[in-house]
């Protein structure tokens, strides 16, 4: 089913379901000898969720590869991926908060456990974004775990298509301050206006010396729905009901760091083949690659007064 700007989901459903996705591949790769990650609570996480075609990959009685179209290279090199893009996300906000930021937000926070697992420095503040029943599932599942979060982690139950900074604000963040921003796997499913706007809404609550990490597909304007839809229909078939085809807002849009620069942001944009060659992960064939072509990640700031 196509997009609407009033549809809604959960995590195990259209959006909702590729953060479950995203949370797998994190699973998946802290168990990988190259050791780029550790998140020993997205595994927990994703069983939470209840969808059996991931439960099932979690314990080993699902092997992917052996789907239509995969390939053991093929699933190792989205395992890679995930590891290169949650290191760079990682990177990015232990350098802010390296820097003296003690403010955080994560916008579209879905299954994301940084709160919990990174060492934040004394005093920082992680604030979570994302729709009242994603939060409410993830803070359930952590406390049934007995685990505390390494920050002070304050949640804000709104969906970002509302007055989420006005949310935001009402959590207790301050504007004047700065802020480490992330905004993780969330523009390809924003229209081109949304992106914009989401950017605008950032810049304007972003005092000098904040930072925002983010990433963009140029691929997107010319996103092959079709192509997306034929690599997902495995997926349906053992029960995942994940049609990338249709949850992606494809076609023209603002380049992310243009947009940014004219916004007043420094902005540096790292290719993912270059991340890959700088954290030793070999680039994955040409046809393992993703249906959205190459990845740019981007860590931007505001120079300080």
């Amino acid at each position: 089913m196509a997009r609407t700007g009033d549809d809604s989901w959960d995590l195990a459903s259209s959006v909702g379901a590729t953060a479950t996705m995203v949370a797998a591949g994190r699973a998946f790769a802290s168990l990988d000898p190259k050791g780029l990650i550790d998140d020993p609570f997205a595994a927990p996480l994703v069983r939470a969720v209840g969808l059996d075609f991931f439960t099932t990959m979690l314990d080993g009685d699902l092997d992917v590869s052996q789907l239509p179209g995969g390939s053991a290279d093929r699933v190792q090199s989205m395992i890679d991926a995930m590891a290169v893009r949650t290191r760079f996300f990682d990177d990015h906000l232990m350098a802010a908060t390296a820097g003296g930021v003690r403010q955080v937000v994560i916008l579209a926070s879905g299954l994301d456990s940084r709160a919990y697992r990174l060492p934040w420095p004394d005093g920082t503040v992680v604030y979570e974004i994302d729709q009242p029943d994603v939060i409410t599932l993830k803070t359930q599942t952590l406390n049934n775990l007995g685990v505390e979060p390494t920050a002070t982690r304050r949640t804000v139950s709104i969906d970002l298509r509302e007055d989420w900074p006005a949310a935001l604000r009402d959590a207790g963040f301050d504007a004047s301050q700065p802020t480490a921003w992330l905004a993780e796997g969330l523009l390809i499913y924003l229209p081109p206006d949304a992106q914009d706007h989401l950017f605008d809404l950032i810049t304007r609550h972003s005092a000098a010396g904040s930072t925002l990490g983010t990433e963009y597909a140029p691929g997107i304007v010319d996103f092959d729905a079709e192509k997306a839809r034929e690599l997902s229909a495995p997926l349906r078939e053992y029960g995942l009901n994940i049609d990338m085809g249709s949850l992606v807002y494809a076609g023209r849009r603002n380049e992310v760091t243009d947009y940014l620069r004219r916004s007043g942001w420094q902005v540096t944009g790292s290719p993912r083949d270059e991340l890959f060659s700088k954290f030793g992960v070999p680039l994955p064939a040409p046809e393992d690659d993703d249906v959205l072509g190459e990845i740019v990640y981007v860590s931007a700031h505001i120079q300080p007064t």
